[in-house]
């Protein structure tokens, strides 16, 4: 990246700005010359009988156009736009936008700061911050669990009570604020053959009662030693860290025989990144009880809200 950030490329982009400016002045001050006459033509002629006038173009027109380069030097003069010039008035973006995060913080950081206060449950079960919550899970977190949270090929539905690292209101503020790694190695070579993967699949399918190949299955549980390492010898995993639990019938990137065999086969890599530099303690707060929210009964901490809002008040 240095070499567009030399002292070249400044001056390229001064001059190829200038020029395209005075080019589009000087086509508009030869067009505005000329002058045909009525009735002439240009000598094209289609169809035999349609002829294109020599006709100018209207005067508004022009003189639109000649403003619109007006309006650009004065742009340019004012605001930076010239290479690293940066305008009379001296207007940074970054400038705009600090003030922006300024004025919203000076506006809503207190609403923030009363909910960090409370309880995450307590949180959960207020209507106002579920509704910010569920705005601040709009615009972070659909990308990836989609806009109604039930996840995607890869990433966690978190509308169940299915919990890599766990599902407490605590643990999953921890994973919003520092994010969370998730790696099963490739076990293919440990297995052996593609046999030895295939039976192994068949087995963790007849974990969560899934349908299976009896004989496969068999075979396939003296090779799943191989795996009880993170999985456990019951195959339920370790939320502390992050094994899946694989006797239930949730499966994060499909569980057919063929995508288990190719999650043993090659492994998988997950990545949910940290939010903490980006939201702030007080934010995650919110958006971690509206998270929770999502698999969980609020209606039992209202009592809570309502004794917090009435000594409040």
């Amino acid at each position: 990246m240095a070499d567009f950030t030399n002292g070249f490329w400044d001056l390229y982009i001064v001059v190829l700005t200038i020029l395209g400016i005075v080019g589009c002045a000087i086509l508009l001050y030869s067009q505005s010359t000329v002058r045909g006459k009525p009735g002439e033509t240009t000598g094209h002629v289609w169809d035999e009988d349609l002829s294109e006038l020599n006709t100018p173009m209207p005067r508004w027109w022009m003189w639109l156009f000649y403003i619109t380069i007006v309006f650009a030097i004065v742009y340019l003069v004012l605001y930076p736009g010239l290479g690293s010039f940066a305008g009379k008035l001296g207007w940074k973006s970054s400038a705009q936008y600090q003030a922006e995060v300024k004025a919203a913080e000076a506006e809503y950081d207190p609403l923030f700061a009363k909910y960090q206060k409370q309880d995450l449950k307590v949180v959960a079960a207020d209507p106002k911050a579920h509704a910010i919550g569920e705005r601040l899970f709009l615009t972070y977190c659909a990308q990836c669990h989609g806009s109604d949270a039930r996840g995607n090929k890869g990433f966690p539905d978190l509308t169940d009570k299915d919990w890599l690292f766990g599902g407490t209101p605590e643990v999953i503020k921890e994973t919003i604020l520092h994010g969370r790694n998730g790696m099963m190695p490739p076990m293919g070579a440990t297995l052996g053959s593609e046999k030895d993967i295939e039976n192994v699949a068949h087995y963790v399918r007849s974990l969560s009662d899934s349908t299976s190949d009896p004989i496969k299955t068999v075979l396939g549980k003296s090779k799943f030693s191989a795996c009880m390492a993170c999985h456990g010898a019951d195959g339920k995993g370790s939320q502390t860290i992050g094994a899946p639990n694989l006797t239930d019938k949730v499966w994060l990137f499909g569980g057919s025989v063929e995508t288990i065999m190719e999650t043993i086969r090659k492994g998988r890599q997950a990545t949910m990144p940290a939010f903490a530099e980006f939201l702030g303690d007080a934010k995650a707060h919110v958006l971690a009880a509206y998270v929770w929210s999502l698999s969980n009964d609020v209606n039992q901490p209202a009592t809570a809200v309502q004794k917090t809002n009435s000594a409040a008040q």
